[in-house]
């Protein structure tokens, strides 16, 4: 019996001593792990950092420090996390003197807003109309979406290209709202945030004598509502910050947006591109925080999530 209680000792004693271990590795594992997750963070973040802070810099310390970059200086780049003589010369110029800016920031603003309002419009009725009607040809008309969905833009820049020349739309702001309206991954992420609509709501609504457009409007629309911000949300990141569309279809730079104005004016004043990057990007970053929680209920009703 002494020697039986010794030998359950040990194995009670080696169970614990593994236990230990694999306490210890998994608190390594997760240590390593963190570290490169926030090594990862910093590199990620650093560029942002640095867009800040360049903003307060005025164009000699920028030329000191990124002049082999911007003006064809000989040496190498530096980085500079914090201004040495922080000025906001830059945002009083960029903000009450440079009417240019102000005309490519409103050019965005109704590019984005006409291309969002038009995905509303014609995104939320499609994905609804393919998650629950029945109709002939569905299945070839949603392969054709998807085979359009990836697709990139330098394959239809040509017959797009074609197409709105033919119908005198080049060089309009119309040459970016509709080929942007029609974009079909908004559909995409809409179709499955609709099809998980439970079919015995909607069959109750018509017993009750509703149509397919109340329906529409009173089940499908407030339980679509994550999807709807999800797609509006991704929409506006992609047409905010589109730069091969307008470069391709806007000829005259009174039309051009912000993702047009920046380029031009990196050359001739880097601390006004710094100041014109960093209020191009509150928007974005207001509306990503703002409506992360949206975002991210959308895309997981939609099957992306990994």
């Amino acid at each position: 019996m002494r020697n039986f209680g010794r030998t359950a000792g040990r194995k009670r004693k080696s169970k614990g001593n593994s236990g230990g271990v694999r306490r210890k590795k998994r608190q390594l594992f997760d240590g390593v792990t963190g570290l490169f997750l926030f090594l990862v963070l910093v590199i990620m973040v650093s560029p942002l950092l640095l867009i800040v802070s360049y903003s307060f810099m005025g164009s000699g310390e920028l030329k000191e420090v990124c002049g082999a970059v911007l003006s064809g200086m000989k040496g190498m780049a530096g980085f500079r996390f914090f201004p040495a003589y922080p000025t906001l010369r830059a945002y009083v110029q960029i903000l009450l003197d440079s009417p240019e800016f102000f005309t490519s920031f409103w050019n965005s603003c109704i590019q984005t807003g006409g291309i969002l309002l038009g995905q509303f419009l014609v995104a939320v009725p499609a994905a609804w109309a393919f998650a629950n009607f029945r109709f002939p040809g569905k299945n070839v008309l949603w392969f054709l979406y998807m085979l359009l969905m990836i697709l990139p833009f330098q394959v239809t820049m040509v017959s797009g290209y074609l197409v709105l020349n033919k119908i005198h739309l080049m060089d309009t702001f119309a040459a970016i709202i509709l080929p942007g309206m029609f974009s079909t991954l908004p559909v995409f992420i809409l179709r499955k945030t609709f099809a998980a609509v439970p079919r015995e709501i909607i069959e109750t609504a018509k017993v009750d004598g509703a149509d397919e457009f109340r329906i529409f409007l009173s089940i499908g629309l407030p339980l679509g509502k994550a999807g709807i911000f999800a797609i509006l949300i991704l929409g506006f990141l992609e047409s905010w910050n589109a730069i091969e569309q307008p470069m391709t279809y806007l000829k005259t730079a009174a039309y051009w947006p912000m993702s047009l104005y920046l380029p031009q004016i990196m050359e001739k004043n880097a601390s006004l591109a710094f100041v014109a990057s960093m209020i191009m990007l509150v928007p974005a970053l207001l509306l990503f925080f703002f409506g992360q929680d949206y975002l991210e209920q959308g895309i997981a009703a939609s099957g992306l999530k990994g």
